[in-house]
């Protein structure tokens, strides 16, 4: 049984985590570029972020917004 785990350590120490060790050793050298993936990641937030906002504020303009206190039958 301790093989097992052993062998689940080996994967994600040496196959798994090669991009984290590769940004781990990049960041001395260049914040940016080891951030890169971060600003990604916001980025696609934002956007996502900006989209949904949209939609909903395109409901609520058509009145298509369904404002009920009770979220279900069972509450009343």
């Amino acid at each position: 049984m301790k093989a097992f785990f052993e062998g689940i350590q080996w994967l994600f120490e040496n196959i798994f985590f090669i991009p984290q060790n590769f940004l781990r050793k990049l960041e001395p050298n260049s914040w940016f570029g080891a951030n890169t993936i971060n600003f990604i990641f916001m980025i696609i937030c934002a956007a996502a972020m900006v989209y949904w906002i949209k939609q909903l504020k395109l409901h609520k303009d058509n009145n298509e917004e369904y404002q009920d206190t009770t979220a279900h039958s069972f509450f009343k």
